[in-house]
């Protein structure tokens, strides 16, 4: 077919204008009847017409994928990630019953604790991803019974979108089904025109923004898809599960610290550390773990103290502010005792805490929040008593016992003697004896096969003796291999390093208890001289804030040895001890106040 020729010079070369897109010739000349449109558009009329694309018919090749199947992604990893953590809470529970003796209650309420606290996550698991499938119709059972989700073959990967948009513009446009045979009897026009007019609708249509993080099926991999790997909650943990089983102690009242759980997680005795090498996880359900999901259940080391007691606080205001359910206070008695044993206490010190304790009205509930309102005469007046005191209960405790200590010793460096008999520093201890045998509870735990094998234990293998070194041993085959038999199940660690014990009649385990020597009590002064200082008297208090300053050695003997007792740090301590110790000067003052003026009282009416 011949070019078409200018109307106006006759000729036949043809050219686009990059800058306005108008047909040209090579005179000059503008094409008549012929305009320029774009595709964007921000209002159609009723009368639009859509216009069709251009598409080849060849089958692009797909890249296969190279996923491993077994492996889950998605929804479907979260739940069998929660369904990991229920597995590891229930042998956490049987361990537990097992090591203390704990009644089957444990396990229910348990049981009830971990159902709400899935409830209370930020991002809760969602049901099985299968079976909401299958319930929802979505899925294909194939013959042997097995349930899939419905696929299409290679070739209608492609086109399996765009056919259901033509479906859905041919059903909603009823014009679209007469314009194929508008263009069949279209006649033929010029291909150099029909060529301009094709590259001019690509260019134009080019500037369109498409996102590049999207992919449609059948672009052949062009663009680029973010994939989402699987990431852990900070309340979705491993810790999380010792937190469930915190909050059930705390439900059933029993005297049960957080340093307790860390130190059997530590041992491994307690299910936590290396969940999947040690085949706490069955091979059936480690066979679809990825490696964020492996990561997420093998935590490298226990939780703290403090974020432990974070979390558990966190469960138990929930609990109350959502369902109502109130957790009962402390069993205060029992862990005081503990307390004031693991300082080699006696039960006078036993007594004169509790008294102390009471005057300083400690939290007794696993967060203030959680206890009685006070009453607000002024706007200024605070809500709670115990507003500052959100601390391990055991911290408290040890805090208190280290107060009357003070109050009784000093600490000082300088000696505090009774007046009379009737002193309760006369039932104590002398203070060197005392210090003394501090220091003799800190080596026999330093030897100890429990407490030497945590993490802060400044353990070294050369000073141990064949005891402790097969002791050692054992532990090293039960963290690595799981827990065996010595005498029915050989492992591999006694098969090619056979050691023949010392005394196979002794525990594998030996846990030395200490001893607790007569000590002679403190004898009373009844000449008091001008140097000599009484229980109560010079009292100093210590800023916690102050890290350049230092402590005096009987003190700092005394609050190492309480925070290694409860888990926390020795600043912990201390800056609990200051807090304590201001609010009985505190009261101190108030109580002079009200004498001050009962007396004044009692002269005016005289």
């Amino acid at each position: 077919m011949a070019r078409r020729r200018c109307p106006v010079c006759g000729s036949k070369k043809w050219h686009k204008e990059p800058s306005s897109g108008l047909i040209i010739c090579s005179e000059g000349h503008v094409l008549q009847n012929y305009r320029n449109e774009t595709i964007e558009a921000t209002e159609f009329g009723p009368h639009a017409v859509t216009r069709r694309t251009l598409k080849s018919n060849r089958k692009k090749k797909e890249k296969g994928s190279r996923a491993d199947p077994k492996l889950y992604h998605g929804p479907r990893a979260r739940f069998h990630y929660f369904q990991c953590l229920q597995l590891m809470l229930r042998k956490q529970i049987a361990t537990l019953t097992a090591l203390w003796a704990l009644p089957p209650e444990f396990e229910i309420v348990c049981r009830d604790i971990w159902a709400l606290h899935l409830s209370l996550l930020p991002n809760p698991p969602s049901a099985e991803p299968l079976h909401y499938a299958q319930e929802q119709g979505g899925m294909n059972t194939s013959k042997d019974g097995e349930a899939s989700l419905p696929t299409k073959s290679s070739e209608d990967k492609g086109s399996g979108l765009e056919d259901e948009l033509r479906v859905e513009g041919e059903e909603n446009d009823p014009s679209s089904s007469s314009s194929d045979t508008e263009t069949e009897e279209e006649p033929h026009e010029d291909p150099e025109l029909a060529a301009l007019m094709r590259e001019l609708s690509e260019s134009s249509s080019s500037e369109v923004e498409v996102d590049p993080t999207s992919q449609e099926p059948g672009d052949g991999g062009k663009g680029k898809v973010k994939r989402q790997y699987f990431k852990c909650g900070q309340y979705e943990t491993p810790a999380s599960n010792l937190a469930v089983l915190m909050v059930a102690f705390w439900t059933m009242r029993m005297p049960v610290m957080y340093a307790d759980m860390i130190r059997l997680a530590e041992s491994y005795d307690l299910p936590y550390l290396d969940p999947i090498s040690r085949n706490l996880i069955p091979p059936s359900m480690s066979l679809h773990l990825t490696k964020h999901t492996t990561a997420a259940l093998s935590p490298h080391h226990t939780p703290r103290v403090l974020a432990l007691h974070a979390q558990s606080t966190r469960l138990a205001k929930l609990l109350y502010s959502s369902y109502g359910i109130s957790t009962p206070e402390l069993n205060a008695a029992p862990l005081l005792w503990r307390a004031v044993c693991g300082l080699g206490g006696t039960p006078t010190l036993y007594n004169l805490t509790k008294s102390v304790s009471r005057t300083l009205s400690l939290n007794l509930t696993i967060h203030y929040s959680l206890g009685p309102q006070l009453e607000k005469l002024r706007h200024t007046d605070p809500d709670f008593y115990h507003k500052y005191d959100n601390v391990p209960p055991e911290a408290a405790l040890v805090a208190a016992v280290v107060v009357v200590l003070k109050m009784t010793y000093g600490l000082d460096g300088r000696e505090r003697t009774p007046l009379s008999g009737r002193e309760p520093g006369c039932s104590l201890p002398k203070i060197d004896e005392y210090i003394a045998h501090i220091r003799k509870l800190e080596e026999a735990e330093e030897k100890n096969v429990h407490d030497m094998l945590t993490s802060t234990s400044q353990m070294n293998v050369i000073e141990l003796d064949s005891g402790q070194l097969d002791a050692y041993l054992d532990f090293c085959d039960k963290a690595l291999l799981g827990t065996r038999d010595f005498k029915q199940e050989p492992s591999v660690l006694s098969h090619l390093f056979p050691l023949k014990r010392t005394n196979p009649e002794a525990p594998e385990n030996p846990i030395l208890k200490p001893q607790h020597p007569s000590l002679s009590a403190s004898v009373p002064d009844n000449t008091k001289n001008g140097d000599e200082l009484r229980p109560g008297e010079s009292y100093r208090i210590y800023n916690a804030r102050d890290i350049f300053g230092t402590l005096p050695g009987e003190y700092e003997t005394v609050v190492q040895r309480g925070g290694r007792w409860a888990g926390v740090s020795d600043e912990c301590v201390n800056a609990i001890v200051e807090r304590f110790e201001r609010r009985l000067v505190r009261w101190w003052e108030g109580v002079k106040r009200q004498e001050k003026r009962k007396s004044a009282g009692e002269n005016r009416e005289r």
